[in-house]
């Protein structure tokens, strides 16, 4: 999934438009534009992969924004993997058909694991399970519900069941510019063999480093790169 480390800019969007949320809130996202705009952007400067997210698809269940996420994929010549409102087999396979990469599974995976062996027995290598953790439990329904998991192991269980890697989330951090938290990623990365992909509180080139040396095979990128607290050549760069 990962050869080597890699950055990965997030391109989230709500209501047609590129969006940060701060730590999972709802109405708490700055608009940063166009999604084509944007991911030509990264693409320019080096990104291998996007990660791109529905975010009404993962508050609503239903994918909304699906026109804006194919224009996107369309567009680009690079790795896609989505987010945000995937609920069945059905909804990933036409998506990887049309030509996305991996499909992120969040509380369709909790709901239905087998989904996740369902996925990847024809689509082996394409399904990342995205563990969202909050006050140390895996939450879901857009981080507005627990569901008493306990990341690590819950990491474990996807891993036999066929996930091609784990996205693993500190929603506590999550959008709020003000750094990582390592431990919480050590413990997943070490439950695992399957690569795991670190998300939340990245504001500085320090801390892409110390996910990498955390033993994180990428790191996702979203309110760093939109604010310009550093580029994404830099990042590509630092590690």
């Amino acid at each position: 999934m990962f050869s080597e480390f890699e950055v990965v800019p997030a391109v989230d969007v709500q209501d047609g438009q590129v969006v940060q949320l701060v730590g999972g809130e709802r109405g708490t996202g700055k608009q940063y534009g166009d999604p084509v705009e944007a991911a030509a952007r990264w693409v320019e400067q080096g990104a291998r992969t996007l990660h791109l997210v529905d975010l009404d698809g993962a508050f609503e269940g239903e994918r909304a924004n699906a026109d804006a996420i194919e224009a996107v994929v369309e567009s680009v010549d690079v790795d896609t993997q989505l987010g945000g409102g995937i609920r069945t087999v059905a909804d990933a396979t036409a998506l990887l058909d049309a030509g996305l990469d991996r499909v992120i599974l969040g509380t369709a995976a909790v709901e239905n694991p087998d989904i996740v062996a369902e996925i990847s027995e024809e689509y082996p290598g394409t399904v990342l399970v995205s563990l969202d953790a909050k006050d140390g439990e895996v939450v879901v329904s857009g981080w507005t519900e627990g569901t008493g998991l306990d990341p690590a192991e819950a990491a474990e269980r996807y891993e036999e069941l066929g996930a091609g890697g784990i996205l693993f989330t500190d929603v506590d951090v999550e959008g709020q510019l003000e750094g990582v938290r390592t431990d919480p990623v050590e413990r997943v990365v070490d439950a695992v063999d399957i690569p795991v992909v670190a998300s939340g509180g990245v504001a500085t080139l320090d801390d892409v480093r110390a996910l990498k040396a955390a033993g994180a095979s990428a790191v996702v990128v979203g309110s760093a790169l939109y604010e310009g607290e550093f580029t994404l050549e830099e990042a590509i760069e630092a590690v």
